[in-house]
């Protein structure tokens, strides 16, 4: 098992395939792809095999693939295959904006998806194209729905708040999910290179939200060893649940599970940390030894804090660079 310095253990990967992205969401991509790797650049079908079987090796159960946004890729119904197929591998998850599922999620299922995050930051046409550049509210709507019929172990959908935009939706965006089987998890807009300003003036603390929960009656759920970092909550009369992910709260990081890997190949041990450590060199079916020894090296350098509260945000640029 994966284990830091401070005793956390890592069962849970996120696997970035891409950083290109089509949409153009205000808080990550406003300006588009302009820093972003060309698609030839990322890891191959053969080095993402190496990679996932090293770390199911190591203890890793779920595997999530994230982007920028994933669907970009044209192999990625392989993708989502090789990591089924892993022995160790429990659970494979998907982050995507959407804009594709109509199209192929029932094909991402049959390829062994367990479970899907689409990103839905309103219901409201014209504030989703605001935020995200696009008008394609209504087909992703379309696809949910989909997702919901497709047989999946669990469909989740993220809303990041701005006080400037859609944080006015807060209370239609709760009632949507009373007769719909989903978790809604809303995220803290959270500070990166290239968004001071416009952090300051959205940002929404999600201890505001989380009051607002338990003074409606709703109930705080248990986490699995596995969870990703949402504090999910249920309410008697609701079909779907709501989370909370809140990196500003205190103790956020203690209990983190979870490594990232970028699309290029490199180990990130931290969402905010200083740097990458490159694995790709050993990503290959001869060289596991040395690529597991490597993981193990660089595992013991996580520090025990993002260093949010003040004002660190390290190497990322943007979000889309790992999929936040």
């Amino acid at each position: 098992m994966l284990q830091d310095q401070q005793g956390r253990e890592f069962r849970y990967l996120r696997l970035s395939v891409t950083d290109i992205c089509n949409f153009r969401c205000n808080y990550c991509l406003p300006d588009g792809n302009q820093d972003c790797h060309s698609l030839e650049s990322h890891l191959s079908l053969e080095e993402i095999s190496s990679l996932v079987a090293t770390f199911a090796r190591l203890g890793t159960q779920k595997i999530r693939i994230t982007g920028g946004e994933p669907s970009i890729r044209r192999d990625l119904t392989d993708i989502i295959r090789i990591c089924k197929q892993t022995p160790g591998i429990q659970s494979v998850a998907l982050t995507t904006n959407g804009y594709k599922l109509p199209k192929f999620v029932q094909s991402w299922v049959d390829a062994g998806l367990d479970r899907l995050n689409i990103s839905v930051d309103s219901l409201d046409p014209r504030m989703f194209q605001s935020i995200t550049g696009h008008d394609r509210l209504e087909e992703i709507l379309q696809g949910i729905d989909l997702a919901l019929q497709s047989g999946l172990e669990k469909v989740k959908i993220n809303s990041v708040l701005m006080r400037e935009y859609n944080l006015g939706e807060f209370s239609q965006l709760v009632h949507w999910v009373k007769n719909k089987s989903v978790t809604l998890r809303f995220i803290e807009l959270m500070q990166t290179g290239d968004n001071e300003k416009f952090f300051r003036r959205n940002h929404v603390s999600g201890e505001e939200l989380k009051q607002f929960l338990l003074q409606d009656n709703w109930i705080p759920v248990a986490r699995s060893k596995t969870a990703g970092p949402a504090i999910e909550y249920m309410h008697p009369d609701f079909a779907g649940r709501i989370g909370l992910i809140m990196p500003y709260s205190k103790d956020f990081c203690k209990s983190c599970n979870r490594l990232r890997v970028s699309s290029q190949g490199k180990l990130h041990l931290c969402l905010f940390g200083e740097e990458g450590f490159s694995l790709r060199h050993w990503c290959r079916p001869e060289a596991q030894e040395l690529l597991q020894q490597k993981i193990y090296e660089f595992v013991t350098l996580k520090k025990d804090s993002h260093f949010l509260h003040a004002g660190k945000t390290g190497a990322t640029r943007h979000l889309a660079m790992l999929g936040g």
